[in-house]
């Protein structure tokens, strides 16, 4: 069968599991929708986070902007895997034995605040939207290229399934559905890894080929033969403090994601959480020591094959023609003389190629079987329909249960809320996809927008709630409105308004690091200037830390003349 075929079974038949899991998983209350009736085993909630956490930008995106930048590119690596680390250790168990259902219900009530639970939920929309956004560009290049349609069409599909099971199935389908997405995406990574690394190096397991194996040397020179800088080389593509920036705010960015933190709330204890934790950073750690191999694997593959080509020759070529007509890669012989070249500068460049085609297409310029190919392209699909359908259920607890039920309609129904929350994840999957067919950026590009984001509002709030019984409100509404107005007025200006780089040419991506210091220090003095929180909340944190003291604290009866 053709790749086209392969892909069509092999997708059809994922999605029919993923819906029939989301039909088996239908809920009927509130717990089961948001934090799936807190029952599910540390194991599968390990990867389920997994497959949450490993997002289009992890599958689709991370090995090509690797593949790119080369040494710079290990940005991503360390700062979601040390972020993980950190989130998992240092937040996790604290927010787990809070008791919440999401984050600006943390904010919401360590804060005693119904002004800091709303600059909470503002903060979560905008970096749940982000994030989301990132995914469903993902959905729409697999579908553009696997099934031939357009990246609309491929966006609009991966739509409709996502709806399905978030809005039936809620938290809990959403999470047997991630254990069963990660199982497809691992394997779809995998395998073709393992196969090209054989070709290649000689070596079958990819991350023994990568180290030992001479494809780096091979790479360095025919990187330096093109006049590229070698794909080792540190600082080539980034400078070090954009570098060091980035990665600070991706790894606390990791720490303050809002779909990230809410699945240790649906595990039956504190002591599950850690355990899940666990598991989750051994399933992502399988995927992400494979995908330093396979971007300098794809990236040598590449060069080879097309590099220096005659038009003819790029012809015959399957995989690129059908490439070259999703308009994500493309061909333009500027010089006339017959051949097509890869060079680093702009305006001699015969070959476009988005990044966030190397991992999809790395299967067929390395000649695998079509099953393979087609293969990726449905752990590609698992990845981000895995995460947008997490990335939308915070979307919807945030209107419907931290603001609908907690400040407009205290004494709303179990099945007014629950119809609440349905209806945001339709209202939220329709913009989500507005921005997959008009995305700010490549895949993790765009991710790591919402990492900036995550970082400057959350981070600092949540340490400080957890470690400092000292800050108050009115400090951690002040660091949240500057850090999260900092970020977005950077990001935009630079992005789309045409702004430079001005603070000592630290990128878009990396912004967020100086916001959440800016929050850090605006939340921190504003509260040393304003009285502290009421004894009973300053209680709280300190129960909260108390290792002796396992039961989840119940906060429902702060009295309201105490919320604003």
């Amino acid at each position: 069968m053709s790749v086209e075929a392969w892909t069509t079974v092999l997708v059809i038949l994922s999605f029919i599991v993923y819906i029939y899991i989301g039909w088996r998983s239908r809920v009927s209350d509130t717990k089961g929708f948001f934090v799936a009736e807190q029952g599910v085993p540390a194991v599968a909630n390990g990867a389920a986070t997994a497959a949450d956490w490993m997002s289009a930008a992890s599958f689709i995106s991370m090995a090509g902007l690797i593949s790119f930048l080369g040494y710079d590119g290990s940005i991503y690596l360390i700062g979601w895997t040390g972020g993980y680390v950190l989130l998992a250790l240092l937040l996790a168990p604290y927010l787990r034995k809070f008791g919440k259902y999401t984050v600006p219900d943390f904010v919401g009530d360590r804060y005693y605040s119904n002004v800091a639970r709303s600059v909470a939920v503002v903060a979560a929309i905008f970096v749940s939207m982000t994030y989301v956004a990132g995914q469903m560009r993902g959905v729409g290049i697999v579908f553009s290229r696997f099934l031939q349609v357009d990246v609309s069409t491929g966006v609009v599909i991966g739509m409709v399934i996502v709806a399905f099971f978030a809005i039936l199935g809620g938290m809990k389908g959403i999470t047997w559905t991630q254990v069963a997405q990660y199982c497809v995406l691992i394997v779809a990574y995998l395998i073709p890894a393992f196969a090209i690394s054989m070709l290649l190096t000689g070596i079958f397991v990819p991350q023994l080929g990568f180290t030992f194996g001479d494809i780096v040397e091979k790479l360095n020179a025919v990187q330096v033969d093109l006049g590229f800088a070698e794909y080792s080389q540190p600082f080539a593509n980034k400078s070090m403090l954009d570098v060091l920036f980035i990665t600070i705010a991706l790894m606390v960015g990791t720490a303050g994601l809002p779909h990230v933190i809410v699945r240790f709330y649906t595990v039956p204890n504190v002591r599950a959480a850690r355990y899940s934790a666990g598991w989750a950073l051994l399933f992502i750690a399988i995927l992400y020591t494979t995908a330093p191999a396979i971007a300098s694997f794809a990236r040598y593959n590449l060069i080879d094959s097309l590099h220096n080509k005659t038009v003819a020759e790029v012809q015959q070529l399957d995989w690129a023609t059908k490439w070259e007509n999703t308009g994500l890669l493309q061909f333009e012989d500027k010089n006339g003389d017959g051949r097509f070249q890869l060079t680093p500068e702009e305006a001699s460049n015969e070959i476009i190629v988005d990044r966030d085609i190397i991992v999809l297409a790395n299967p067929e310029v390395a000649q695998l079987a079509p099953w393979v190919v087609a293969l990726v392209a449905a752990g590609g699909l698992a990845a981000a329909l895995s995460t947008a359908s997490g990335l939308l259920l915070v979307i919807s607890s945030s209107i419907a249960h931290d603001v609908y039920y907690r400040m407009v309609n205290p004494h709303a129904s179990e099945a007014k809320r629950l119809m609440v929350g349905r209806v945001m994840v339709g209202f939220a999957i329709a913009i989500a996809g507005y921005f997959g067919i008009n995305p700010p950026g490549f895949v993790a590009q765009v991710v790591a927008f919402a990492f900036g984001l995550a970082a400057a509002s959350f981070f600092p709030v949540i340490i400080l709630g957890i470690f400092d019984k000292r800050t108050n409100k009115e400090g951690a509404i002040a660091g949240m409105i500057t850090g999260l107005a900092f970020t977005i007025f950077y990001i935009v200006g630079v992005k789309f308004a045409g702004m430079p780089t001005w603070f000592f040419n630290v990128s878009a991506e990396g912004i967020g690091t100086v916001g959440m210091i800016l929050n850090f220090v605006v939340t921190l003095v504003v509260s040393r200037l304003t009285p502290p929180p009421p004894a009973d909340i300053q209680a709280l944190v300190e129960e909260l830390r108390d290792p002796t003291h396992h039961v989840p604290i119940a906060l429902t009866d702060i009295g309201e003349e105490q919320l604003d």
